[in-house]
């Protein structure tokens, strides 16, 4: 497996490089966690374009249970067949084969070919799920029960989970995973992740715009702009051809900045209305 040393749009820290490419190595799922906007999903497809490979992509729900992840049996469909014929479907309804529905563990464990596997926002399912993924992940392999069957993995995937800490993982969880926390980068490491993606930007609207940028993270809004939000922000000013001056104030394109109603409010000094 060829190592990953980032691309020409994700900036890759020597201490994030060194535990991704170790996981991929030792076939270890990598769980990754830190604030929303740090890059921990964008990683999963920017090591899936680097590598030339596919990617199998998990939302997490908190509705979701482990086994879905792997396979879906559709009973009713099954029964609809059974009921009004299935010859122009051209599934058999003797054959359980044609009614499994295989999830995004399923599909990277019987692709042919290696494939990145992200699970995102593990947090927001409970404890019970993650329990579920726990030999699944480590031995790479589920039953489907409804016929006994194994389905063991063709070839491991690499395997990427995020967590925004919305929710503790179970200690057994965390056991079976390398772990790094992404800490939100400082002003040098944002400045070369704001050139990754606009090479040409001129200092005098990269310098100023990280500085309100930084201001407005420290206002304790309830969710602070992020990575995401500084670049949408940037592309907004670029498109649009103004400027910010930096002092906090004049600040053009506000709401692809801040994105919650509170914290638009609190920035433009208006008192939050009574609910009636």
């Amino acid at each position: 497996m060829a190592k990953f040393d980032g691309t020409e749009r994700y900036y890759l820290s020597p201490e994030l490089g060194e535990i991704v490419n170790i996981a991929m190595e030792m076939e270890k799922p990598l769980l990754l966690m830190g604030e929303a906007g740090t890059g921990k999903t964008r990683l999963a497809f920017e090591i899936a374009r680097a590598l030339r490979i596919d990617i199998e992509e998990a939302r997490c729900k908190s509705t979701f249970k482990g086994e879905e992840l792997c396979y879906v049996y559709d009973t009713v469909l099954r029964l609809n067949d059974s009921r009004f014929g299935s010859a122009e479907t051209g599934r058999d309804v003797n054959n359980i084969w044609d009614y499994l529905r295989f999830g995004p563990i399923g599909r990277a464990f019987l692709a042919e070919d290696r494939r990145v596997l992200l699970l995102d926002e593990i947090d927001k399912t409970d404890s019970d799920t993650q329990d579920n993924l726990l030999d699944v992940l480590e031995d790479g392999s589920f039953i489907i029960r409804e016929i006994n069957h194994k389905v063991a993995a063709r070839n491991r995937p690499i395997i990427i989970i995020t967590s925004n800490a919305k929710r503790e993982l179970s200690d057994p969880f965390l056991r079976r995973c390398f772990c790094h926390y992404i800490p939100f980068p400082g002003p040098e490491e944002i400045a070369l992740i704001v050139r990754l993606h606009f090479p040409d930007i001129s200092v005098s609207l990269l310098e100023p715009s990280l500085v309100t940028f930084y201001g407005l993270r420290e206002r304790g809004f309830e969710k602070p702009p992020a990575t995401a939000e500084l670049l949408d922000w940037i592309g907004a000013m670029r498109s649009s051809g103004t400027t910010c001056q930096g002092d906090g104030k004049d600040v053009p394109h506000i709401g692809t900045l801040l994105k919650r109603s509170p914290d638009l409010l609190k920035f433009k000094g208006i008192k939050k209305p009574e609910r009636f």
